[in-house]
């Protein structure tokens, strides 16, 4: 049998498995990704790209090409909510456009997981470290002492993958997750749903409530979703299995009465693409990593839709660990960094899960009437404003050194974000000139280590020290006040808590490690950072 020897293998071909694979391949870790399925999903089963991934994929080079395949921006931000989508009692909201657009250089959009789907497997594809392999399934997995290895089976064959560790993105119904025996918590499902994807052109018909989602409380009750706002579009509906009730009932014509009934055309000419039955739930893992494998993605957490929240975070769960596999990969990092993933991201997936079960026992009270449709349209387009949690969220763990400040207190902490540069939290975004063009701090964070600091504060010669010293790649950033040096920004120190003497060292994954606000440069105490940031110190390894 062939062997295939790579450092990581990835099994899931979803968002946040391609992810993975991008993210490693950006740090020059080879990896093995296969996925069950031929081809990427024909599904869009998810739809919402928050603010903070669009900054990833801005970061990966393919933010214009997901807005190019996602719909209209004043689009995205628009929802609807009438018994059916023509009928004289729709109202549609809009959520406002200026609210999270200072906090970033670029925002929420809406592009549909079948479409992003190709274009993260595209990316995947072209990196010269990764080999991306559909139409390949993952018989056994097994941990050995010094990785894990797993036989894959295609049309051409079986082999032994070998690899140093596994990331399990196999999906809410996780085989991996099942084998190691890890358990899930969260509240019973909320539901057994269905989605039903149709074909038709609604241009016409829908010109003036154009929006990214719809909920109709009429002759049926159903979520719409947009695929393109043109032809394709997803009904959501749901059906109870303990009243005989299941997927099978929901036939050719069936479909198609429920549609009609749902845009509110009883002749409307339509066409079935397809159904998909699923479970609405909101659990998360107990467990995010067992020894030399880690959950990701739907795997480790699943949110209910609403909010668009699940594949967002099953992205940054892949940002947040691609760097740390590279670094003890690549024995430049001890491995309580590993143990930083389930530390940082699990908080994270628990609030995000939280809310999102929130935002679906809205949807219950719209859908038993206990919401009229004035009021249950402002309250979904009031919850898509959610950058505090998309921007706002903080990791806390040995990964983090706290500097001795106080996180911020948004009255909302959901709604709200309070840029800060307090370790843990990302790195707030401030335009800065550059050659006369605008650029943005995120622009600058690479798959290295970035100090920022003061043009002339003297931390730029003990970064390169430091970096020798420690064999840690730092790319140092001197930022000028005045417009003296090529890249400059009147507002940026202050936005990050920095005197002219200060300096700031950010993480691969765009989130602060360490802060000095005001002190003299020392190599020895970026050095000591680096050492404990890295568990290269001995005191938390395994």
């Amino acid at each position: 049998m062939e062997t295939v020897d790579v450092e990581v293998l990835i099994v899931g071909g979803g968002p946040a498995g391609l992810s993975a694979s991008i993210e490693l391949s950006r740090h020059g870790v080879t990896s093995l990704l296969v996925e069950r399925h031929a081809d990427t999903s024909i599904f869009p089963k998810a739809r919402l790209v928050s603010t903070r991934t669009m900054e990833i994929f801005r970061s990966w080079g393919i933010q214009d090409a997901v807005e190019r395949a996602g719909l209209p921006r004043a689009d995205s931000l628009a929802l609807g909510v009438g018994s059916a989508l023509t009928a004289p009692d729709f109202r549609r909201a809009v959520a406002p456009i200026h609210d999270d657009a200072p906090q970033s250089p670029t925002y929420t959009y809406i592009c549909s997981q079948d479409r992003l789907e190709v274009i993260l497997r595209a990316l995947a594809t072209d990196q010269r470290t990764a080999q991306v392999r559909f139409a390949t399934t993952m018989t056994e997995l097994r941990t050995v002492t010094d990785g894990v290895e797993a036989v894959v089976e295609s049309a051409d064959g079986r082999r032994l993958a070998r690899a140093r560790y596994a990331i399990a993105a196999d999906g809410g119904r996780s085989g991996i997750r099942s084998s190691l025996g890890i358990g899930v918590a969260g509240p019973p499902p909320l539901g057994h749903m269905l989605s039903i994807m149709f074909d038709v052109d609604l241009r016409d018909l829908l010109h003036d409530r154009l929006g990214a989602l719809y909920f109709v409380r009429g002759e049926v009750g159903c979520a719409v979703e947009a695929v393109d706002n043109e032809r394709r579009w997803i009904i959501q509906t749901a059906y109870e299995p303990e009243l005989g009730q299941s997927a099978d009932d929901f036939t050719e014509d069936v479909c198609l009465a429920f549609v009609r009934a749902a845009v509110g055309i009883p002749d409307l000419p339509v066409e079935i693409i397809g159904t998909m039955p699923w479970l609405q739930q909101a659990i998360v893992a107990d467990e995010f990593r067992r020894g030399r494998i880690f959950l990701a993605g739907d795997a480790a957490h699943v949110a209910t839709p609403q909010g668009g929240f699940g594949m967002n975070c099953g992205i940054q769960d892949a940002h947040n660990l691609g760097w740390k596999l590279a670094a003890v990969s690549r024995d430049a990092a001890g491995d309580g960094l590993l143990d930083s993933y389930a530390r940082e991201r699990r908080p994270v997936a628990e609030w995000t899960v939280d809310e999102s079960l929130n935002n679906a026992l809205i949807t219950v009270e719209m859908m038993e009437g206990r919401l009229g449709m004035r009021e249950a349209g402002e309250r979904q387009a009031d919850r898509r404003r959610a950058e505090g949690m998309i921007l706002g969220y903080r990791y806390e763990s040995p990964a983090v050194l706290p500097d001795g400040t106080d996180p911020p207190q948004p009255s909302d902490p959901y709604r709200t974000y309070v840029p800060t540069a307090r370790p843990g939290h990302r790195a707030p975004h401030v335009w800065l000139s550059r050659a006369g063009a605008r650029v943005s701090t995120l622009d600058l964070i690479g798959p290295e280590f970035t100090l920022m600091t003061p043009a002339g504060s003297g931390w730029a010669q003990s970064a390169k020290e430091a970096g020798g010293a420690a064999a840690t790649a730092i790319t140092t950033v001197e930022i000028s006040a005045d417009g003296a040096t090529a890249l400059s920004g009147p507002e940026w120190a202050r936005a990050y808590g920095l005197s002219s003497r200060g300096a700031v060292l950010i993480r691969p994954d765009g989130h602060v490690a360490w802060r000095c606000a005001d002190a003299p440069p020392s190599s020895a105490v970026l050095v000591n950072a680096l050492d404990r940031i890295l568990d290269r110190t001995g005191t938390s390894g395994r």
